[in-house]
């Protein structure tokens, strides 16, 4: 619940106050009613179960991710504010600070993670997409998280980071807990931290310089504090950040698309007709089924946001996927339709803290569509999908489907 200071920061009078909660069960198995009762209420927004405020149209989602001098990250981008409480880990170095400190951070990760590096991997990549769908298709009916969506990212990913292919599964647990640990104290939080203690040593310890193939991105974060470009304290942080960040938003990214795919058949006939689309695909499936759902950010001063005041220290949360909605920016905004261009989605945040391997989760989703679109004439849905509830993200545990080849 929040904090005692939080509660002095009474709402302005005519500010609509919503008895919603975005943690109820119900709600995080089907968030779209809530998104739309809250952005038609107004531009901004309180939500009483959390004493929050809350901004879910696209122009003030926008517009919070875009002003980090006024709305930090470095109190927590999760409902915890690290201003009053302690985070329950060292706080990431990228997405859970701000500039100055944040600046040098980020500029070693965009380095390694470089469009010319991108288009030198992009061949390991795209043999590897190739190679897991011939496989799938030999099988015929597959899960399509265990078998595709899953497995993809925590090859190329780890491969590229340099990280020994034993125990990944480990980075499951691991985003699991650090994703749910945006939200609230409840039961989602306390199940995965109890599945996770072991494995947080064993990623600390994956991060150090002899644990780390040469030539991988972890390796040139270590090169990098060689440089001076950060400390050495910092390298193992660093690579903590790829390594919590980097799979599990594509997992799910890549699990959205292939059900957003399965249950439109009109849609993914057109990308079997013409897989060029295959990166719009990708792109349409973050806006209409975002993987990461919220972020908070923490107002540093006294501020005005669409008229309405927001005292300093006070968290507001940032509705993405209600933002990726917003009849005000996208027409038809909740149809699936790959021929749309939705450039601009806010999917993987915006500024500074917008994300910094979204480049590369583009890569992995554009290539395995593609890859698809190529050689499987119909993708169909032959089961229930089967929800993974958590405090911040979208996902499927399940996702029961049949190939047919092309």
């Amino acid at each position: 619940m929040p904090s005692s200071l939080q509660l002095e920061t009474r709402p302005a009078v005519d500010l609509p106050q919503l008895d919603l909660d975005p943690y109820s069960i119900a709600s995080l198995m089907d968030p779209y009613p809530l998104h739309e009762q809250v952005r038609e209420a107004g531009p901004v927004v309180y939500l009483t179960p959390w004493q929050v405020y809350a901004v879910a149209r696209y122009e003030q989602v926008k517009a919070v991710l875009s002003d980090h001098d006024t709305y930090i990250s470095g109190a927590g981008v999760g409902l915890t504010n690290f201003n009053l409480e302690p985070p329950f880990r060292p706080r990431s170095l990228v997405l859970e600070a701000d500039p100055p400190a944040h600046t040098p951070c980020r500029a070693v990760l965009a380095r390694v993670l470089s469009p010319t590096v991108l288009r030198n991997l992009r061949p390991v990549f795209e043999a590897e997409a190739e190679a897991l769908v011939d496989q799938c298709l030999e099988l015929g009916a597959i899960d399509g998280i265990k078998a595709l969506a899953e497995r993809y990212p925590l090859k190329v990913f780890p491969d590229a980071v340099g990280l020994a292919a034993e125990g990944r599964e480990n980075l499951l647990l691991y985003g699991d807990m650090v994703f749910n640990a945006n939200g609230p104290r409840n039961e989602l939080l306390a199940k995965s931290t109890e599945r996770v203690g072991p494995v947080t040593e064993w990623i600390m310890r994956r991060c150090q310089r002899d644990m780390l193939a040469p030539g991988g991105f972890g390796a040139q974060i270590w090169e990098a504090a060689d440089r001076g470009d950060i400390t050495h304290e910092q390298a193992p942080m660093l690579v903590r950040s790829l390594l919590s960040a980097g799979v599990d938003t594509t997992i799910n990214g890549l699990g959205n698309a292939l059900f957003c795919l399965a249950t439109h058949p009109e849609e993914y006939a057109k990308l079997h007709s013409d897989p060029s689309l295959a990166r719009y695909a990708f792109d349409e499936a973050l806006r209409y089924e975002s993987t990461a759902q919220t972020f908070y950010r923490t107002t540093v001063r006294d501020t005005v946001l669409a008229g309405v005041p927001i005292p300093a220290n006070c968290k507001v949360l940032m509705m993405l996927a209600a933002a990726n909605r917003d009849p005000r920016k996208w027409p038809d905004p909740d149809r699936f339709l790959i021929e749309r261009r939705p450039a601009g989605h806010v999917a993987f945040g915006a500024g500074i803290h917008g994300c910094v391997g979204q480049a590369i989760a583009r890569l992995e989703g554009e290539l395995v569509l593609s890859i698809l679109a190529r050689r499987v004439r119909r993708i169909e849905l032959i089961g229930e999908p089967t929800r993974r509830l958590n405090n911040t993200l979208r996902a499927l545990d399940a996702l029961p489907l049949r190939l047919i080849p092309a």
